[in-house]
């Protein structure tokens, strides 16, 4: 595992971590759920799922350029499509790349709880952004 913790103010507000360490050019974003992550249902916030997404199919693009995976890129679009509510556990993002160029990238992410069952689905347009000095 090569983690990326607290860098965010999201990420230390939610309490997820970024893996970068696959090797395989993917990112994951795992949170352990709890009573703060959960709906009026129980179930794991259909905007919390949304985030881990975004986070991991935008690090997945930064690992495109950037190694350590913190090269900025901007959400451009991200369409969530909600398969299965996300129960109590550990629950895991994972981004791929299925296209795009030298700046805008086309990535896919699952969302899958701890035990496999997958919760989310996503599609989403990529930017990178410029490294400012």
């Amino acid at each position: 595992m090569d983690l990326i913790l607290d860098e965010t103010g999201t990420q230390r507000l939610i309490g997820y971590v970024v893996d970068i360490g696959a090797g395989d050019g993917t990112a994951a974003c795992r949170l352990d759920l709890d009573d703060r992550h959960l709906n009026r249902q129980g179930m794991l916030h259909g905007g919390l799922a949304a985030t881990l997404l975004d986070s991991a199919m935008g690090t997945t693009g930064s690992l495109t350029v950037d190694p350590s995976g913190r090269h900025p890129f901007t959400t451009l679009s991200l369409t969530v499509n909600y398969v299965a509510p996300g129960r109590p556990g550990i629950v895991e993002a994972r981004g791929r790349i299925t296209g795009g160029g030298r700046s805008t990238l086309f990535i896919e992410g699952a969302l899958r709880h701890q035990d496999g069952t997958l919760i989310a689905t996503a599609t989403g347009v990529f930017r990178k952004s410029r490294q400012e000095p």
